[in-house]
């Protein structure tokens, strides 16, 4: 799967940019930084990253030396940061930006694997201090098993690869 013995690019699209896909970024480039070079990206960007995003992933010994927290922040493909770059993937991370995601030309193969949103299931149950905490941890273990299955895991899951994501 590796393109020309180049480090492939991944863009992780979801919707605010504030969360998932933060999360999906900082596993890629954490654990599989020899394989790809991670982005993301929000169809409509948050003003800043969730704070139990960053609470979840400085908990996990795996990135929080890997990381430099102080530089995510959320974006739009817009973005100065995003423009000129080939996609090799691009990976929605929730249904929402999988519906509304643009057309990415050329070679750009984009997979949909979805995740809860913590952030919405915190909001609509009410949940406060540990409760809140273990629903984004839940969230950032999966994200953190989709990553550590890739490049694999980019044919292989539940949603399939979308072949026609170039026409999209």
């Amino acid at each position: 799967m590796q393109v020309t013995g180049r480090k492939m690019n991944i863009l992780y699209l979801c919707t605010g940019n504030s969360c998932r896909s933060q999360m999906a970024e900082a596993y890629t480039n954490a654990l599989k930084g020899d394989t790809f070079i991670a982005y993301s990206a929000g169809v409509k960007a948050q003003d800043k990253v969730d704070p139990l995003a960053i609470e979840a992933l400085k908990a996990d010994p795996d990135v929080q030396d890997q990381v430099d927290f102080s530089k995510l922040r959320p974006k739009t493909l817009d973005d100065p940061a995003l423009q000129g770059i080939q996609f090799d993937y691009v990976v929605t991370v929730c249904d929402n930006a999988n519906e509304s995601c643009p057309i990415f030309p050329g070679k750009t193969q984009r997979v949909h694997q979805s995740f809860d949103d913590p952030p919405r299931i915190v909001r609509d149950g009410g949940l406060t201090g540990d409760a809140a905490r273990k629903v984004y941890e839940d969230v950032r273990n999966q994200i953190k098993m989709f990553v550590q299955s890739l490049p694999q895991g980019l044919g292989a899951n539940k949603g399939g690869l979308d072949h026609a994501a170039s026409s999209h």
